[in-house]
């Protein structure tokens, strides 16, 4: 055993607070070490940082992949949650100060059940944001994103190049755009016969 007071058994040895991964639904992450820690990994948000506890004979590669799996667990976790419209009115107030400097201030955010072939929707004049209730129950990060982008309309109306600057802010925009494209596109395959319809 090392003389090292950080290595003493069931002494935690902590990483640097790290950027995160692409996909993960907090700002940072921190990686807690144990030597009492044999075989378990836990995760769990402390503010908005992740905090991660393996066991302290992981390699670094070992580590960056339960890292990944315990960020997609939580994330998965976090988007049964159903926000309703006064979280979703904090959560977009939140974005807008975060990536605008608090610029986009909507007057309403609310879910609605009349978009079936968009993700949100804005009315500049009015202040108003709308989200389609199908995006209920996919990660936060995709949520955020459809915020995001509708929040940058109170700024920029259109889709021109300072609009796609703004949301570069946004670190997961290539992800969620990602992910809302492969909703689509499994939208479109065909039912396979026999599979249940739901």
């Amino acid at each position: 055993m090392s003389a090292d007071p950080l290595h003493r058994a069931g002494t935690p040895q902590r990483t640097p607070t790290n950027p995160p991964p692409s996909g993960s639904g907090a700002s940072a992450i921190e990686v807690r070490r144990s030597t009492r820690r044999r075989r378990t990994v836990s995760a769990y948000r402390e503010g908005d940082r992740t905090v991660v506890l393996i066991p302290a004979r992981m390699s670094k590669a070992e580590e960056q992949r339960w890292v990944s799996v315990m960020l997609d667990k939580l994330a998965a976790q976090e988007s049964k949650r159903v926000l309703g419209d006064a979280e979703l009115t904090e959560r977009a107030e939140r974005l807008s100060a975060q990536y605008f400097d608090g610029r986009a201030r909507p007057a309403s955010v609310r879910w609605v059940t009349n978009q079936n072939t968009r993700w949100g929707s804005c009315t500049p004049a009015e202040g108003s944001i709308r989200l389609s209730h199908r995006l209920q129950g996919m990660p936060e990060y995709v949520v955020d994103y459809v915020l995001l982008h509708e929040l940058a309309h109170l700024l920029v109306p259109g889709h021109g190049p300072r609009f796609w600057r703004l949301l570069e802010a946004y670190p997961r925009t290539e992800r969620a755009r990602g992910y809302l494209e492969g909703v689509v596109a499994a939208d479109r395959l065909p039912h396979v016969p026999g599979a249940r319809s739901e």
